[in-house]
């Protein structure tokens, strides 16, 4: 973003202060009455070399006031440097940046990013709160992609572990008449359910459990061919709700995956002295007292794994398959110390590793206090998604005169489960996300329906003006309006906001600029007339609403919302 003027004040940088080891940054105020672009670096610079800031700030008024692409520039406040652009520089820059809105060539031969999110057991549905994981990492990873990484969406499943024993148990006894396709996922874990209602009344059951469960890590030809259909099941219930959240990864292992690549990793950790015997025979990590950090647990007296435990083995497999340069985990704040216990464990190994994040995020809270529908308490995120396809065909039957569409459904289906998607990733992740139905499919707040209709309003002005196809920029503009100029410094923000949503990995500051993209369409499109302008201005109102269309339908689609044509 004004790359002209930053390579100009670069020039004033290695010109006046050459000891410097600083960039000019320019940013975009809020208010229009402080330009176009705003300059801070002369308060850095005076603080280090101990001159006054508006001294300093004058040294590069006078050299960008003969910039040719410098219409006026002023020093406000205690050094500040603002810049208002000439009309031929603010449409230069608005086409130098139209690049943002496709997706960067793919640099395959770069290190990847690896993401993880939504990891659900097996054997029970989707509930509401596997949302946050699941968007949060499909928009980081979109994020990713977009700008050009390359990126490895991975699913890790909850697919081992004594639950099967458990639900083994229960199918012999309560529903052995079916198989597990008969039942589907909702009939398995309802007899998941009874058994732990059965073992309160006959504590032997757990013991069933573990026996079963012992007969399938051994191999047990039955055992194998049930876990086998049970995986089958619940992967076919998870695809149909991804497909509908617009969710996809490129790898799916459950922690079965890993079973054969725990031992060398406990071998290692022994041999190192980082694995040492705790209390009744566990193995155990212990760090350092300025740590704070409590010991954590790798393989229990008994000799069964843990979480841990896999995933040791899964860091170091994702390490030598892929040699990623990151490894992010998209999950809750629950698991911050786990986290923080893992990423130590595998620091004493002493593994060469890539950067390890923990992407937290906050708790769902409901505004309802719990989470209503007309169904009553609903959990699943099935039916989650269904009442907000069904609330979302109540909103269009409301707005029935201004609403337009050929297909009610299929805008329902795009309306409902993005308000859904959208509600949850224009929320700062890491503060508890608030569950607000209301909000989230209002037409006049920061909502995906308002992201929805200033888009398909946007496309209805470039079908009439025969102008479906990307609108040109005339190449002579005496002046620009205030509307028109504002616009245009917002849709510069798009390549800048990208790189700021994905370093930070904060899907809300994506959204919030939507957001606003939206208010500053909608105030010109309200003041401006477009389409019986007179030429060049006509020209140019068509080319600026074609390509806030355009980013919207991008930012939009990063976020995992779809984008209606007509409405």
């Amino acid at each position: 973003m004004f790359l002209a003027l930053t390579e100009k004040a670069n020039e004033v940088l290695k010109t006046h202060f050459s000891g410097s080891e600083m960039n000019a940054v320019w940013l975009v105020p809020k208010e229009s009455s402080f330009g176009d672009a705003s300059l801070s670096l002369p308060l850095q610079l005076a603080s280090k070399l101990k001159k006054k800031p508006r001294d300093v700030a004058q040294i590069f008024v006078d050299a960008l006031s003969a910039f040719p692409d410098v219409a006026r520039v002023e020093i406000a406040g205690a050094g500040y440097v603002n810049v208002w652009l000439t009309t031929e520089a603010l449409l230069r820059e608005l086409t130098e940046t139209e690049g943002a809105q496709k997706p960067q060539a793919a640099r395959s031969n770069e290190r990847p990013v690896i993401v993880e999110y939504s990891q659900p057991n097996i054997a029970k549905p989707l509930g509401i709160h596997h949302i946050l994981s699941t968007v949060i990492g499909q928009s980081l990873t979109n994020l990713y992609r977009h700008l050009g990484y390359n990126t490895i969406a991975i699913n890790h499943l909850g697919d081992w572990g004594t639950q099967f024993g458990k639900l083994s148990v229960a199918m012999e006894k309560w529903g052995k008449d079916k198989s597990a396709a008969e039942l589907g996922l909702d009939g398995l874990l309802d007899l998941y359910v009874r058994f732990h209602v059965e073992a309160e009344s006959t504590p032997a059951l757990d013991d069933e459990a573990r026996a079963a469960f012992k007969k399938l890590e051994d191999g047990d030809t039955a055992m194998r061919a049930f876990w086998t259909d049970v995986v089958a099941v619940t992967m076919q219930a998870l695809d149909e709700i991804y497909a509908r959240l617009h969710v996809s990864f490129d790898a799916v292992h459950g922690e079965s995956f890993y079973e054969e690549k725990m031992k060398p990793i406990l071998e290692e950790g022994k041999k190192a002295g980082v694995f040492v015997e705790g209390q009744q025979g566990a193995l155990i990590v212990e760090f350092p007292e300025e740590t704070k950090l409590p010991p954590s647990i790798v393989l229990k007296g008994d000799g069964a794994t843990l979480y841990s435990t896999r995933d040791l083995a899964t860091i170091r497999y994702r390490v030598d398959q892929y040699r990623p340069q990151s490894l992010l985990y998209v999950v809750d704040v629950a698991q911050q110390l786990y986290f923080q216990q893992l990423f130590a464990t595998v620091r004493k190994l002493g593994w060469e590793l890539p950067h390890l994040e923990h992407v937290i995020f906050g708790r769902m809270r409901f505004a309802e206090g719990k989470m209503s529908t007309r169904k009553g308490t609903v959990l699943k995120l099935e039916h989650v998604l269904d009442e907000a396809v069904e609330r979302a065909k109540d909103v269009i039957a409301e707005h029935r005169d201004t609403i337009q569409t050929d297909d009610a459904d299929a805008l329902a289906e795009m309306m409902g489960v993005g308000s859904l998607v959208y509600g949850i990733l224009s929320q700062n992740r890491r503060m508890d996300i608030v569950f607000d139905w209301k909000k989230m499919l209002s037409f006049e707040g920061n909502s995906a329906p308002y992201l929805q209709y200033t888009y398909a309003r946007a496309k209805s002005v470039l079908r009439k003006a025969g102008a479906e196809g990307e609108a040109a920029l005339p190449k002579i503009i005496e002046a620009l309006t205030e509307r028109e100029r504002i616009l245009i410094r917002t849709l510069l923000q798009f390549s800048t906001v990208l790189e700021d949503a994905r370093s930070a990995h904060m899907p809300h500051t994506l959204a919030n600029y939507l957001f606003g993209l939206c208010q500053d369409f909608n105030a010109f499109y309200n003041v401006d007339p477009i389409l019986t302008a007179a030429e060049p201005q006509r020209a140019l109102r068509l080319a600026l609403t074609s390509t806030a269309a355009s980013v919207l339908k991008t930012g939009a689609e990063i976020l995992t919302l779809r984008m209606p044509e007509r409405m």
